[in-house]
């Protein structure tokens, strides 16, 4: 609202009534949200799609949203760590309580948490709705469910910010509506609901229809229409049940509303005594009597209760009766304290069920309460409501005060003080102690002789000079406030009834005693020291207490304002009242916040936005390099603006001043198109000139040509003359030569036809005798041919029953031969024994000779080791004894006895040398003896190593030898099977019957050359086949237990597959591989196998990174061409648990199936693997009967290309999901890149590029992404399924952005989109249809709205032509919604015409009950859009001949079969 250029009342009412037309019930006024009723259902704004955009989203951003309120106080809230408070008001009728709803469903949404016990605190504020509304509701003149009461819900946060705790605070009750209703309003809904109750409870509380009831009938409104009070009355008890009122607890307070319809029914008459009263009839009796049984009180005192009263005096008690009119005051005053009370109860109760958080910091809370009111007769009730708005209401001016002082100071611009309209002394006239309104009422409540006139004429003495406060003429005890909405002249008849609060002691006395718990827990017994004092009570000051502890809450919290306002009276959809939504604004305020913001400055634009708009107005200020702020102040100085003021981010204009600028930009654009219009002109008379001229230059010429044709033609004619006669002359010559030509033609012709029909009949009989003989000689050939062909079937016959009992001989023979087999196993068994006890005798030996040579070694090895520490002892010893020798022949002197010592030590040192020579000996033979043990070790290393081969060899001999066994043990177990099934079949058929039928099928068996041959006949011809097989390659049945071998190539495949083993080609290696290994083992055709489930936990493992999309994109092209080879080659097993006697196909008999059992190879699945290799692809390759595990394994595989898949596109999603949020706008820096800098060109071009940078990052993003797939080898058809995934997903997330901000939807942001979009498109283009597939197509609605948005002369466009020809796509809403929120900021064109927005409205209006239609929003699609039919049959067939199996099992012997060899 605050963007408009004329911000007044006509303004404000004429922008609001477009936007109630366009079903834009929400408007902004700064931060306060107006909601208008539409008095229709419009669920697509409110459901939980419409939650998620408004989730986080900054305030403004979005289409105004009661949403858009609610977030802002919950993230205010979680960030600073403040309570927030939303004021919901209006007058009755315009969706104060829905719009309560509501905000209590997002408040919910945003932090709501797992349900405790069943229900969340959340959804049990939200079930006590209907409680509160069945007991404090009722229908009025101006709404059929007007809440009767104030209510704020205060919603308790924890530190995380979910809903830990709520209460509910109720304001004043209307109690005077339980006694007194006005036509053609109605009492509280319970009544009516309490009457329209089950049959069995309306007798049990003795009710009838509401028309007998006194409290109900003084109003002719019974029902509602299109509302079940008994659907009603069902609802309000299950809502109990879900709130936790039991169910005693429900028929107590159900028995206590029956007992007030009832004492509403008691008449009194006048007693015997004098100012006495008893029950007037029969009929009062009965009501008393049954009021009192619904209470569970004595009927005589309840009677008492009614008609007397105690006084007690110092000297006595003193009991006086009550007149019949006393009475029936005591009776309404009686039933309005009940049912207060019972109203108090069921708050609490709710309070107490839903649960408080002692512990919470912050809350947010929601207040409904009622609006100014004026009617024609005001009471209390309305004394109060207004009271309480103009409590509000001043908190809201210095609320919006505050904000402008703010918005201010942050701009750090000057302004002055700003007045606003302070009610303080309409508060101080009401509340003011010791001479306010409520002061003087309650005062005159304590005499009891006091009278409202009395009350009145106090109110004329104190107030005569109040300028507030006004007397009317032509009334004693009326009087007139004048509030910030108007003049409210009330009624004073009534207030000193309804302000008086305490409790008949003797209602109390009664009601206290009851024999119903309930009953008594409603009215407490009083404590002493209250019964005793005499201190008065009034409804007005608890009210104003109360009024004052809510005003403190609201204080304490940052507030945010709601204003609802009703269009109309008559309570219908499309009909606005100008003069009744005025006076609302004006009573809720909102003109008066409005005049406060026109009183400073009401228009604020940015600098972005306003260089803009009014650039125009000042080119040079654009063009100069120039900052924003300055180029804004050049723009006002030189149109010579006065008042503004330039903020730190903002222009703030004066009131007008908007419009000046847009009245002056208007005349630049005037200017400018008269100027195009001059020049358009005057090249148009300037086309007319040379178009005049060229059309003289060709009337001349055509004058001069046409005396140049009549020269001609006289030429011409001449020349005819000469050619006629010249014709003329020919002709003559020429008839004659023709009639000579015709005549021997003639003649010709004659001669020419007598010689042809005599060659014709020559022909004719020369045909007819060769078809005669033809005849005659297929005659001949055809009985030659018969005879031949009886005779030949004949032969053949015979033949074959004598093969077929040669054979049949040959059977019943091997089957006495089986016990020749068993002993031959026997002696094999016996035989591979002996060579394994063999094979560990060879084992011991070789350990116990490799432990002695060992052994040996080390001690020659000791032994040279001390031999040679020996001889360095007795080297060192000998040069010691040299050395000593030396020193004493050096030392000793010259005498006589030198001979001996020389002769000593020459001993000495022979004897040494002479060991030395021994030690040398003895270090040469343990030399000699070291050669010879190393030679010996030699040769025992040549023995060990033959030893070894030959261990080696055996080992492979015992392992063939199993092998052998084995399939000799298979051999006999088919034979045995083939017996009885050939014993069967023979018992059952007759002999001649058997022959016939296995005359089909000829089995020839060598045993001494291990041939099988087989002849098969078809239809008449012969087909034979021949087969060579050794002992080794008959059939292996599948085996239910793997042996330790192949766990441990199970084990190494396992290993091998976790590695990144890459491609051959385009075909994964890993898949192949484990497609080969489980086909060579079989595993498909086995009972139980635990390969799958690790081949299973292999995957699962690997894709456990799911940010990794290489790895992800690996292993879903292994995943899905493994799937595909499973799926072409596993076919459910039909008898997998059946005997070998097996039902017979009709191609194939029995031995037709023994003969393709015997092809079978051991290796492999058919002979193509015999030879290690597979030549004819998968199609080649037989299917196989597959068990349980191997189905599945199929179907957790494909549990896992599912996975892989929305892993891979859920990642994608991510990456250019915050890119879409940008993309949806055109950055706002490109108007400041496009007119600054000295070079308009590179200007241009980095604007171009800062544009298109965001859709540059997606197609990265996309290209990258297409490349990991690439490289990975995925299927296309996987891949052509994601990007179109993608397409739709950015399709709808760009165009619910589209829908959901007006600002997106403008003629420059349509041409930034669509350089976007052409940006995708040529990705496509790059990507070819054979990866990108239709994903162009996905774009089909934000295209064509782009294309809506981007075409000129919109108005001129029908509706058919828009729906049919531009936007086929797009439903009426979505373009109803375009069409109203489109806005021209680069060169002002309008919209669509009235008249095309008027035929959407139609049509919407008559598709309004089509809740599919009322959506404009689009889904997302999640699913997994192929199945695997889809997959296998866009796949091609792959050929897995030619893979070289991985390094880790090359060498491995166990998968010698993955090596391709040729044939």
């Amino acid at each position: 609202m605050t963007k408009l250029s004329y911000l007044h009342e006509p303004g404000v009412l004429q922008n609001l009534k477009i936007r109630y037309e366009l079903n834009e019930i929400y408007t902004y006024t700064g931060n306060i949200l107006i909601a208008i009723n539409p008095f229709q259902r419009l669920p697509h704004i409110y459901d939980a799609h419409m939650m998620q955009q408004y989730k986080g989203a900054p305030f403004g951003e979005l289409s105004p949203h009661v949403f858009a309120v609610a977030d802002v106080a919950y993230r205010a809230m979680v960030n600073e760590g403040k309570s927030n408070s939303i004021l919901v008001s209006g007058e009755s009728g315009a969706g104060k309580t829905e719009t309560t709803k509501m905000l209590m469903r997002y408040l919910a949404f945003l932090g709501g948490r797992t349900a405790t016990e069943g229900r969340t605190v959340e959804q049990q504020v939200l079930e006590s709705n209907p409680v509160l509304e069945a007991f404090g509701n009722a229908k009025t003149v101006r709404n059929n469910n007007s809440s009767r009461f104030g209510k704020f819900v205060e919603i308790q946060f924890d530190k995380q910010g979910r809903i830990s705790g709520a209460a509910i605070r109720t304001y004043l009750l209307e109690r005077s509506r339980v006694c007194q209703i006005s036509n053609p309003e109605r009492n509280y809904h319970c009544f009516y609901l309490l009457c329209a109750a089950p049959q069995e409870e309306v007798e049990r509380y003795k009710l009838g229809n509401p028309k007998s009831f006194h409290y109900l009938n003084q109003s002719t409104c019974y029902e509602l229409v299109g509302i079940s009070d008994a659907h009603d009355y069902l609802a309000t008890r299950r809502a109990m049940d879900i709130v936790g009122i039991s169910a005693k607890d429900q028929e107590a307070i159900f028995r206590v509303v029956a007992a007030i319809l009832h004492i509403g029914n008691i008449v009194f008459a006048k007693g015997k005594e004098v100012d006495s009263s008893v029950p007037k009839d029969d009929t009062a009796k009965f009501h008393l009597k049954t009021a009192a049984e619904l209470l569970m009180c004595d009927p005589l005192a309840l009677e008492d209760a009614l008609c007397k009263r105690v006084m007690i005096t110092p000297e006595e008690v003193i009991k006086r009766s009550l007149d019949p009119q006393s009475a029936l005051i005591s009776r309404d005053g009686l039933a309005k304290t009940i049912y207060s009370r019972l109203f108090d109860w069921l708050v609490d109760k709710i309070n107490s069920s839903i649960g408080q958080d002692p512990n919470s910091k912050s809350l947010i809370g929601v207040l409904d309460i009622y609006g100014f009111e004026s009617f024609k007769n005001n009471s209390f009730e309305q004394f109060c409501i207004n009271f309480t708005n103009e409590k509000l209401q001043q908190h809201f001016n210095q609320h919006v005060f505050k904000m402008e002082q703010e918005e201010y100071t942050k701009e750090e611009i000057d302004w002055s003080y700003i007045e606003f309209v302070d009610n303080q002394d309409v508060l101080d006239l009401i509340e003011k102690k010791p001479g306010g309104i409520i002061a003087l009422l309650d005062e005159a409540c304590m005499f009891p002789k006091s009278t409202h006139e009395t009350f009145a004429n106090k109110l004329y003495q104190t107030f005569k000079t109040h300028k507030r406060f006004v007397k009317p003429k032509l009334s004693r005890t009326d009087f007139t406030i004048s509030h910030y909405a108007g003049e409210v002249q009330y009624q004073s008849d009534h207030f000193l009834d309804k302000n008086k609060d305490y409790v008949v002691p003797e209602h109390q006395d009664l009601l206290s005693t009851s024999k119903c718990p309930f009953v008594a827990g409603l009215f407490p017994p009083l404590p002493e020291e209250t019964s005793k004092s005499s201190k008065f009570s009034s409804i007005g000051s608890r009210f104003k207490v109360q009024l004052q502890q809510l005003m403190d809450t609201l204080n304490s919290t940052e507030p945010h304002y709601i204003r609802c306002v009703k269009p109309n009276n008559l309570l219908k959809p499309a009909v606005f009242e100008n003069a009744n939504i005025m006076q609302q604004l004006r009573c809720g305020g909102v003109l008066e916040a409005i005049r406060i913001s026109c009183a400073g400055y009401p228009t604020r634009r940015p600098f972005f936005e306003f260089l803009n708009r009014f650039g125009l107005l000042a080119t040079e200020a654009l063009e100069g390099n120039y900052d924003e702020k300055v180029a804004c102040q050049k723009i006002m100085e030189k149109k010579g603006l006065q008042g503004y003021q330039i903020g730190k981010t903002k222009v703030f204009l004066r009131a007008g001043q908007m419009a000046e600028l847009d009245a002056r930009r208007a005349e630049v654009i005037n200017n400018a198109a008269k100027t195009i219009q001059r020049r358009i002109q005057t090249h148009i008379a300037r086309k007319r000139f040379i178009a005049l001229r060229e059309a003289t230059v060709i009337l001349q010429s055509v004058c001069r040509g046409r005396l140049a044709c009549k020269v001609f033609d006289g030429m011409k004619k001449e020349a005819a003359a000469l050619k006629i006669q010249k014709n003329l002359r020919r002709y003559g010559a020429r008839k004659a030569y023709k009639k000579l030509h015709l005549s021997a033609l003639v003649l010709q012709t004659g001669l020419r036809a007598m010689a042809a029909h005599k060659e014709f009949r020559y022909k004719k009989q020369t045909k007819a005798s060769v078809i005669i003989q033809a005849r005659w000689r297929c005659h001949k050939a055809a009985s030659y041919y018969k005879k031949l062909k009886r005779g030949t079937i004949k032969a053949q016959t015979r033949w074959r029953g004598r093969i077929a009992r040669r054979e049949l001989r040959k059977l019943k023979m091997a089957a006495r031969d089986t016990g020749a087999l068993k002993e031959a196993k026997d002696k094999l068994e016996k035989h591979v024994e002996e060579l394994t006890w063999r094979l560990q005798l060879e084992k011991r030996l070789r350990t116990d000779l490799e432990e002695a040579k060992t052994h040996e070694v080390t001690k020659l090895q000791n032994s040279l080791q001390e031999m040679q520490k020996k001889v360095e002892e007795t080297n060192a010893l000998l040069i010691k004894e040299r050395e000593a020798a030396k020193k004493a022949i050096a030392d000793a002197p010259p005498v006589i006895k030198e001979t001996q010592v020389l002769v000593e030590d020459t001993k000495k040192i022979e004897s040494l040398t002479a060991e030395v020579e021994s030690l040398k000996d003895s270090l040469q033979s343990e030399k000699q003896r070291a050669n010879e043990s190393e030679q010996k070790s030699n040769e025992f290393q040549a023995t060990s190593e033959e030893r070894r081969k030959n261990l080696e060899e055996t080992e492979k001999k015992v392992q063939q030898l199993h092998e052998s066994l084995s399939r000799l043990e298979e051999k006999l177990t088919n034979l045995e099977s083939e017996n009885q099934v050939l014993r069967q079949q023979a018992v059952s058929m007759a002999p001649n019957k058997f022959l016939s039928g296995r005359s089909r099928s000829i089995l020839q068996r060598s045993a001494d050359s291990g041939h099988i041959s087989v002849e098969t006949k078809a239809s008449i011809d012969l087909h034979s086949a021949s087969i060579n097989r050794d002992p080794s390659e008959v059939e292996e049945k599948p085996q239910k237990s793997l042996n330790e071998k192949q766990q441990e190539n199970q084990e190494l495949l396992i290993r091998c597959v976790a590695q990144h083993l890459g491609f051959s080609g385009n075909r994964p290696i890993a898949a192949c591989t484990i497609y080969k290994c489980l086909l060579q083992w079989r595993s498909f055709e086995v009972e139980r196998t635990s390969v799958f489930d690790r081949i299973i936990q292999t995957i699962g493992n690997a894709i456990e990174t799911q940010d990794n999309n290489n790895i992800l994109a690996y292993w879903l092209s292994n995943a899905s061409t493994l799937l595909l080879l499973l799926q072409r080659t596993l076919k459910a097993s039909g008898a997998a648990g059946m005997a070998p006697q097996r039902r017979r196909s009709s191609s194939a008999t029995l031995f037709g199936r023994m003969t393709q059992s015997f092809r079978g190879s051991p290796q492999g699945v058919n002979l193509s693997l015999m030879n290690g290799s597979i030549s004819g692809g998968v199609d080649t390759l037989r299917q196989v009967e597959a068990k349980y595990p191997a189905l599945l394994f199929k179907q957790q595989l494909t549990a896992y290309v599912e996975k892989i898949y929305g892993m891979i596109r859920d990642n994608l999603k991510k990456e250019i999901s915050p890119l879409l949020g940008l993309c949806i706008q055109a950055p706002r820096t490109s108007r400041a890149s496009l007119v600054k800098g000295s070079s308009r060109s590179v200007a241009n071009t980095v604007a171009q590029q800062t544009l298109i940078a965001h859709w540059q990052g997606i197609v990265k993003s996309l290209g990258n992404f297409l490349n990991t797939l690439k490289t990975n080898h995925v299927p296309p058809f996987l891949v052509r399924k994601v990007f179109t995934q993608i397409f739709s997903f950015i399709n709808v997330q760009l165009f619910n952005s589209l829908l959901l901000r007006r600002e997106c939807c403008s003629f420059s942001n349509g041409e930034y989109v669509k350089a976007g979009l052409a940006e995708l498109e040529h990705w496509c283009y790059k990507a070819t249809d054979e990866y990108a597939g239709s994903a162009w197509d996905e774009l089909k609605h934000i295209r064509q709205a782009i294309g809506f948005l981007v075409i000129h002369q919109k108005p001129k466009k029908t509706l058919d032509e828009i729906s049919h020809d531009l936007c086929p796509v797009l439903s009426i809403q979505q373009l109803y919604r375009i069409s109203t929120m489109y806005w021209d900021d680069k060169y002002g064109t309008h919209s669509v015409s009235s008249d095309v927005i008027s035929n959407m409205r139609v049509l919407m209006t008559e598709d309004s009950n089509n809740a599919v239609s009322n959506s404009f929003l689009l889904d997302d699609d999640s699913s997994i859009p192929f199945s695997v039919d889809d997959l296998s049959k866009s796949m091609e067939q792959i050929d897995i001949s030619d893979i070289e199996p991985p390094p880790l099992i090359r060498e491995n012997s166990g998968f010698s079969f993955l090596l391709p060899r040729s044939d």
